[in-house]
């Protein structure tokens, strides 16, 4: 495998890449910090580690080992073949094996949008231990299934549904060079100022990668076609989570927020009024804020 960087952080960032092999897979992550204690971020689609850009610096400066990788299927990382390879069980022995690979003595998952997916159940399956659990802009599984009964998040789920058919969507996402990843973040962004095009521009690069977006969107695939998303027991979440949601959100309603602490009794939930579905992208100050104020030194 031809080891290419997706992103290359300016060095006054304190941001590094390195390349990780675990799982059979080799991991493309933006790493910062060092120490014992890990922060380690999952991103969603059709995104990269780059989402955390503005986070992880910060993260470091408070005294964590910071590292964000590239989801299999995902810029540099592995890219293995068919729908199975991403189902969300094997997604989340991933990130058991990035826990293991870093030695880290404590754990705290921080995760948007797929990488969120992959967190709840991380965190519901006790997979390995984690410290802290921090969730932006994706509902707890409970509610997932509770809100996709209704109309209104299933209109904004339409996309889920248009992702199982063959072929079509990786051409139309792909077609000009990826130009319609681009307008995926730019079309939803309330401040589009938050995404110039040199920022667009890293995510449609790593898109047109030969075989990137069937990768991509096999992870909605694998989703509707296995149970795994479904076998979470109980549901319980045992340990403090907090919850970032852009209210602005075009693909997941508000209201899937409702009821979360049924089933994460230790919950701390922060709205951002005016803030789209790219939360950390989007309104860095103000998610940073919330980090530094909630996670202990």
């Amino acid at each position: 495998m031809e080891k290419i960087v997706s992103w290359n952080p300016p060095p006054s960032s304190g941001i590094a890449v390195e390349w990780i092999e675990t799982n059979g897979q080799i991991f493309e992550v933006a790493t910062a910090g060092e120490g014992k204690k890990l922060a380690l971020c999952l991103h969603g689609f059709p995104e990269l580690n780059h989402s955390w850009r503005h986070q992880m610096p910060m993260l470091a400066e408070m005294g964590y080992r910071v590292w964000a990788p590239n989801l299999r299927g995902y810029g540099g990382s592995s890219r293995p073949a068919g729908i199975k390879s991403y189902r969300l069980n094997i997604l989340v022995e991933d990130i058991a094996a990035l826990v293991d690979a870093s030695g880290a003595e404590e754990v705290t998952l921080i995760a948007h949008d797929w990488g969120a997916i992959i967190a709840w159940h991380f965190a519901i399956k006790k997979i390995r231990p984690l410290t802290r659990l921090v969730i932006m802009n994706v509902p707890h599984p409970k509610c997932a299934q509770r809100e996709m009964r209704h109309w209104y998040q299933l209109r904004k789920s339409w996309y889920i549904f248009f992702f199982q058919i063959p072929w079509l969507p990786e051409r139309m996402f792909g077609r000009n060079e990826a130009e319609p990843v681009k307008r995926a973040f730019s079309k939803m962004a309330v401040d589009k100022s938050r995404f110039p095009d040199s920022e667009l521009q890293i995510y449609a690069d790593a898109a047109s990668r030969p075989g990137a977006l069937r990768a991509m969107i096999n992870y909605y695939r694998a989703l509707l076609r296995t149970k795994d998303a479904r076998e979470i027991g109980d549901g319980m979440v045992d340990i403090p989570t907090l919850m970032i949601w852009g209210e602005e959100d075009m693909a997941i309603d508000i209201r899937c927020t409702d009821g979360t602490e049924e089933w994460v009794p230790d919950l701390e939930l922060h709205r951002l009024p005016g803030v789209s579905h790219w939360v950390q992208q989007e309104a860095p100050e103000k998610v940073n804020a919330i980090l530094r104020g909630w996670l202990p030194d």
